[in-house]
């Protein structure tokens, strides 16, 4: 029995090292952590895995009667590491909850424990008060040994009514992840006293400890993608504001020359403009996806100008039967522009637009194509840049895709998949 007993506890000790030792992998290169939480929880899995070596040790040198010096060396370590999984949560708490740390009535409460712990663990060394080990390597528990374990116990007690007190300031999930490392590392610190359970209270704190990581760093994940999907909104607020100042001036001229050449026509392209411009803005206030009647709607207005100015050097035809779904806003204006931009040639040949919507099982597709000189692929310039654009917001924030391609009978062909969604 006592074999089988000293195999699991071997066993419990390896697998602590190298799970904490993978915490502490984790902690560092883990990119969605903030730098406080990740600098926490590399303390926090580097305490664990000393504490782990220590244990590790200590059943090493268990049953040598020879390594009594060795032995009391190495209890002297891991009573100095334990208090660290206690007072840890105590820092990550008010830390989460907004509270300035050192003038916290609950960490002023909890040092005074730490320091009844520590002070005790000096004068066992002398007085053997606490603990002991004899000469032939034999622990023994003094009489005070019940009160140095309860210190640690009510830093877990104090911890726990913090946690509960700030259940409002914290988090769902940092609450439930407090709670989770707190309450049964309490339950078995009190059990502590009465029977030896180092190693599996130690086990049981690298293990809560790693449950706690796995919430927390889930809620770090989620805030970071929430941020990349603002940052990929604020993508789209830049492309509103990156209208093209030379096309807002010549709509202008154009408009200016016509009220005198075809008043009637002038007034259509004023509208049209207004058209334009407003949907621009309406997309610069958007914070979510839009209807696609209203991109082609906006797409229109636009081509309506280019048209009055570029008169006989452009021809768009449309085929969009499915327009009632949702996409990020300014994604088929802006494409439509790229290729208006890209597809006039010094030649002066006209060129042909064609925009078309097809819905599949899974996604609705809209394919931009333009018989214009093609698409290099090593191009970075402006429309590259805003095509690139709309394909980063795209992914992040309908996980859509866009394709650019060549066309066989020469020209370039855009296509951006929309997944059907259950409200689409």
């Amino acid at each position: 029995m006592t074999s089988l007993i000293v195999i699991i506890s071997f066993s419990l000790a390896g697998a602590l090292i190298v799970m904490m030792a993978l915490g502490i992998v984790l902690a560092v290169f883990m990119p969605a952590m903030d730098r406080w939480n990740k600098r926490y929880f590399i303390v926090l899995f580097s305490v664990l895995f000393l504490l782990s070596l220590s244990c590790f040790f200590a059943l090493l040198y268990w049953e040598d009667p020879t390594k009594a010096v060795a032995e009391r060396i190495v209890y002297i370590f891991e009573s100095m590491f334990l208090p660290g999984l206690v007072f840890m949560p105590t820092l990550f708490m008010l830390h989460s909850s907004g509270e300035h740390i050192v003038k916290s009535m609950l960490f002023k409460l909890v040092i005074l424990f730490l320091g009844i712990y520590s002070i005790m663990l000096i004068v066992t060394q002398f007085t053997g008060a606490v603990y002991d080990v004899t000469p032939d390597n034999q622990f023994i528990q003094g009489r005070l040994y019940a009160l140095w374990v309860m210190s640690l116990a009510m830093i877990m007690v104090l911890n726990i009514a913090g946690v509960l007190k700030r259940r409002k300031r914290l988090s769902k999930r940092l609450f439930s992840a407090l709670l989770i490392y707190l309450v049964p590392m309490t339950a078995a610190l009190f059990l502590h006293i009465f029977v030896n359970v180092e190693v599996i209270l130690v086990f049981g704190m690298a293990l809560f400890a790693l449950l706690m990581f796995g919430i927390i760093l889930r809620d770090n994940i989620e805030h970071y993608m929430k941020q990349q999907q603002v940052i990929a909104n604020q993508h789209a607020d830049i492309m509103a504001l990156q209208m093209r100042p030379h096309f807002i001036c010549n709509a202008m001229m154009g408009i200016y020359y016509l009220c005198d050449q075809d008043p009637d026509k002038a007034k259509q392209v004023t509208l049209d403009f207004t058209t334009y411009l407003r949907k621009n803005f309406a997309a610069f206030a958007s914070e979510s996806m839009v209807p696609f009647r209203d991109e082609l709607e906006h797409t229109r207005a636009y081509l309506a100008v280019e048209q009055a100015q570029l008169e006989d050097s452009l021809f768009v035809s449309f085929d969009t039967p499915h327009i009632l779904f949702r996409v990020p806003p300014l994604t088929l204006q802006p494409i439509v522009e790229n290729a208006v931009k890209h597809g006039m040639t010094s030649s002066n040949d006209p060129v042909h637009i064609s925009v078309v919507t097809v819905q599949t099982d899974t996604a609705n597709e809209i394919i931009v194509e333009d018989d214009g000189p093609g698409f290099n692929p090593v191009d970075d310039d402006e429309p590259h840049i805003a095509l690139n654009n709309i394909r980063q917001r795209l992914e992040m924030i309908c996980k859509g895709k866009l394709i650019i391609s060549s066309r066989e009978s020469g020209g370039t062909s855009v296509k951006v998949t929309v997944p059907i969604e259950k409200e689409d």
